[in-house]
């Protein structure tokens, strides 16, 4: 798939944030790989699309897991958190993304 099949404005809106944690960076380090919040009605192909054109890299395959919003109580009132998505990106080897680089540049 390419990125010309979706309009860019849709791309830009498909990446929320970048995950950083510590299972992050060992998902990063071990496979290749990148974690990153999409939006809950992104699609693999589109996922694929917006990093590939946002970061100039090449990306081997998606991975797409649904997180849970937890239940939180303050005093006495119950809520609970949105639902949220995240993509395993994995990239061409020898390719990385650095996000400690790109923020001050």
């Amino acid at each position: 798939m390419s990125t010309q099949q979706f309009s860019q404005e849709r791309l830009m809106k498909v990446l929320l944030a970048p995950q950083i944690s510590e299972k992050a960076t060992y998902v990063a380090d071990k496979h290749e790989q990148v974690i990153f919040r999409v939006a809950p009605d992104a699609t693999k192909p589109e996922i694929k699309a917006a990093v590939e054109m946002m970061f100039k890299v090449n990306v081997n395959s998606v991975q797409v897991a649904c997180v849970k919003g937890k239940v939180k109580r303050t005093g006495r009132f119950i809520g609970r958190r949105n639902n949220w998505k995240k993509a395993y990106v994995c990239l061409a080897s020898g390719q990385e993304i650095n996000f400690a680089a790109s923020e001050q540049g």
